[in-house]
């Protein structure tokens, strides 16, 4: 009976407008590294974009989150975020350097950070309590099965555009316009599938007010999470790492293929770890220790990397198990941090608490993202070391504070 009352149609109507989502952004995702590339701009220039528009993104899901609460409404906003985030596809498509770049990415991000924690709100007011981990990795694999089928497509597309001797930069541009479609569908499928449950009259709370009544519990948990994001830079910089790692025996547009192949892999794994991560939580009654555990798991990824670039370890078996723990521990993470902000968040401010782990997680992305980004300049291994140990110390504040 708990089973059904969990699995309800607002669950069903969220991963199904998340599988479109991300179908597109994370196929724009793959294709932006390489679509740089062949502007000629430099992987500096990438970590920027990324940093940036998650900022942007972070800062708007606390604007958002905060307001939703006041004036007890959030489907709208939430519908307006996903088709923002769609539409982002199309100007990137148009651009010729790295002003509208950004731009597109800024904009979408923007819409991400709108619909973000108001969705998660809407998700965590429609099921019961003890199944928060399970409906939370429920709807994080619908996502993922998108951000599956997007990159997949998009590494078919890519092979045969090389194979056939396409110039890289058009190719590479009309794949990026038709992300936007399924972008775009993402805001019909929510506003038609999903019910937002009544909620009591808000109380009318300034920001300052509202962020006053979080318990200490949730605050130090922030601190966790946000030391840890310090370190968790973007993952389309390892298709970047990938491809660098491999020009010198493949050439530059067959790395790029089989770096867009390892991101397949990374969403593959991330989509079938979701539920299994949120079941195992719920059932030791503890998602912020499995949390603290997964953060853990995740100093592999940037260790190994650095074996790759000071030992020159290239091999495909040692760069599918990368991509692989990335994709693991990034399962477990978007997971678990929902679950465990709906566990610690005042009922009267779920809308606020999701921001600001929103907002935690984009400064932790935007420094990470520029740090690795500008210390990879000097030498990778200088960038990923400093990832290892935020990301070490993270795990460390989190499961310290598990124990409480």
């Amino acid at each position: 009976m708990a089973d059904e009352k969990w699995l309800n149609r607002t669950v069903w109507g969220l991963a199904f407008t998340s599988f479109l989502s991300d179908l597109g952004h994370e196929a724009q995702s793959t294709l932006l590294p390489s679509f740089m590339a062949a502007l000629g701009l430099p992987p500096a220039a990438l970590g920027a974009v990324e940093g940036i528009a998650d900022a942007a993104s972070s800062f708007m899901k606390l604007g958002a989150g905060w307001f939703s609460d006041r004036i007890g409404k959030r489907k709208g906003l939430v519908v307006f975020g996903y088709a923002a985030t769609g539409i982002a596809s199309g100007f990137i498509a148009l651009a010729s350097g790295f002003p509208l770049i950004l731009f597109g990415k800024f904009f979408g991000w923007l819409g991400r950070g709108v619909r973000g924690p108001l969705r998660d709100a809407i998700l965590t007011d429609s099921i019961p309590a003890e199944a928060r981990g399970r409906a939370f990795g429920f709807h994080r694999a619908g996502d993922t099965l998108g951000a599956i089928l997007g990159p997949a497509v998009v590494v078919g597309l890519l092979a045969w555009g090389a194979k056939a001797g396409f110039p890289a930069l058009p190719w590479n541009r009309t794949l990026m316009l038709w992300t936007l479609v399924p972008g775009v569908l993402s805001a019909l499928a929510f506003a038609l599938l999903v019910k937002e449950k009544a909620r009591s009259k808000p109380k009318l709370l300034s920001f300052r007010h509202a962020l006053a009544q979080m318990p200490r519990t949730f605050r130090g948990y922030l601190v966790g999470v946000g030391i840890f994001g310090a370190g968790d830079f973007a993952h389309t910089l390892l298709i970047l790492a990938a491809t660098q790692l491999l020009s010198p025996r493949m050439g530059p547009m067959k790395a790029a293929t089989f770096g867009a192949g390892f991101y397949v892999l990374h969403n593959l794994v991330y989509a079938f770890s979701t539920y299994p991560a949120g079941a195992i939580a719920d059932r030791f009654r503890n998602h912020r220790k499995v949390l603290g555990l997964g953060y853990m798991a995740g100093i592999a990824m940037p260790l190994l990397l650095i074996g790759c670039f000071v030992k020159g370890w290239n091999s495909l078996p040692i760069l599918a198990l990368i991509f692989a723990i990335a994709g693991l521990v990034n399962g477990i993470q978007d997971t678990l941090e929902g679950a465990t902000t709906a566990d610690l968040a005042p009922p009267d401010h779920r809308g606020l608490a999701f921001g600001l782990l929103g907002g935690v997680n984009g400064v932790g992305d935007l420094i990470s993202s520029l740090l690795v980004g500008a210390l990879w300049t000097l030498h990778p291994a200088w960038g990923f070391g400093y990832a290892a140990a935020c990301m070490g110390l993270g795990a460390v504040v989190t499961l310290a504070g598990s124990e409480a």
